[in-house]
């Protein structure tokens, strides 16, 4: 891979190269919010998010999430991943908001730093990685739809983006709207899909770009029928499996390696930037006013 990859993990072990003989064609391992499946036939393993109400990206989501992705990068076995949710109505309403609310500086510290860990992992990844946004139905607003900000993240952040067709359904990355911006490798990652003019407009408005609206800006590559999601992922992911993984690795490492280098250079950096940020009164005030919105949406 182009990055170390996290080493929480270690306590998982390697141990997942077992004998050709004795592999079982399908291999699960579920933790608490993550379900993998791995279909040894195809090298392809499903990520499933579960975690309700909405798949929020909580400090132990973000972990999880990072154990079970080294876990296939280090499976032989695996060449590909499809993220999708088992939540129905949602993909991922995004960071949680919880974890940046009236928490120690160093809480923050830590959660930043897993939500870093993620994106590092899953925009290295040498596997192949395929979004498949599958919300259902309309959450309350200003949660509506599949996937604002982090959850958006996880789609940008993978080779082939499908979402359901659904007008109802909608995607971005909508900081602005909660007073907080986009860290600069969330914008990098944006501007690398769909272009600095959309990238700096749909930013600075904090816009949750509706399905069909998504696929005009490049957002994500195809809208189909919900009911045709999981196997429009698996053709796509065969098509992109069909080629070698050498050459298409050293491409991808090409394609996005100085974004990554600039995050792993600006680390700590990036990390002290969101605790005084987050820490404002300001900030603080307007997080504690969304969450009592969400409430009353209940």
């Amino acid at each position: 891979g182009v990055l170390p990859l996290c080493n929480r993990s270690q306590a998982w072990g390697r141990a997942t190269r077992q004998p050709p003989g004795l592999l079982a064609q399908h291999r699960a391992f579920s933790n608490n919010k993550i379900l993998v499946e791995l279909d040894e036939s195809s090298g392809v393993a499903t990520m499933k998010f579960k975690s309700p109400p909405v798949n929020s990206l909580s400090l132990d989501f973000l972990t999880e999430f990072c154990i079970s992705l080294e876990k296939l990068e280090n499976d032989r076995a695996c060449r590909g991943v499809i993220f999708t949710s088992a939540v129905p109505k949602i993909f991922s309403s995004g960071l949680d908001i919880t974890e940046m609310c009236g928490k120690s500086t160093e809480h923050y510290a830590e959660f930043w730093r897993a939500v870093q860990e993620m994106w590092l992992q899953l925009y290295s990844s040498n596997m192949v990685t395929v979004a498949a946004v599958n919300a259902n139905s309309l959450l309350p607003s200003p949660c509506q739809g599949s996937s604002p900000a982090g959850g958006c993240l996880i789609a940008l952040s993978c080779d082939y983006r499908i979402m359901a067709e659904n007008p109802k359904f909608s995607i971005g990355l909508n900081e602005a709207q909660l007073g907080i911006v986009a860290p600069f490798w969330f914008k990098d990652t944006f501007v690398n899909v769909v272009g600095h003019r959309v990238a700096e407009r749909s930013l600075q408005l904090g816009s949750l770009h509706s399905a069909p609206e998504a696929h005009r800006i490049g957002l994500v590559d195809e809208l189909v029928p919900e009911e045709k999601l999981k196997d429009k992922a698996a053709a796509v992911m065969a098509q992109w499996l069909a080629l070698p993984d050498h050459a298409r690795q050293l491409t991808k490492t090409m394609m996005r390696k100085a974004v990554l280098d600039r995050l792993v250079a600006h680390r700590e950096e990036d990390i002290q930037n969101f605790i005084s940020f987050i820490s404002k009164e300001s900030i603080q005030k307007s997080l504690r006013m969304y969450m009592e919105m969400l409430k009353k949406k209940k």
